[in-house]
């Protein structure tokens, strides 16, 4: 795991968390993983994060790896598979990933409400 004790000694489990699961794309890498019923190759995450670019993937999932959220599983074959699945860890981020799903629509909903012009 990536040394997080600094942020972990602040007292500050949340800025800990963000750390964590924070930017622009791991949320998205998780959730494609929370949705499939098996391990995902790189490819296929790339497909499903959309317009991620190639180094930012490869960082992003290093990182979640590196943070006991995602397993990278390399196989001895010509070509060389990997595939990447959650952890134990990563899985339990599915109920507060589904909470943060429901409160952006929430917001959303909101928000067009106050910025829609009064006819």
């Amino acid at each position: 795991m990536r040394d997080l004790t600094a942020r972990a000694i602040a007292g500050c489990p949340v800025e800990t968390a963000m750390t964590v699961i924070g930017g622009c794309w791991k949320l998205t890498l998780i959730q494609a993983l929370i949705d499939s019923s098996v391990p995902l190759r790189y490819s296929e995450l790339r497909d499903k994060a959309g317009e991620i670019s190639d180094r930012t993937l490869t960082r992003s999932l290093r990182e979640l790896e590196a943070d006991g959220i995602v397993k990278r599983t390399v196989y001895a074959e010509v070509p060389p598979r990997v595939e990447y699945e959650l952890t134990d860890i990563g899985q339990s981020l599915a109920p507060i990933i589904a909470a943060i799903q429901n409160w952006g629509d929430e917001w959303l909903h909101s928000y067009s409400k106050l910025s829609s012009p009064l006819i």
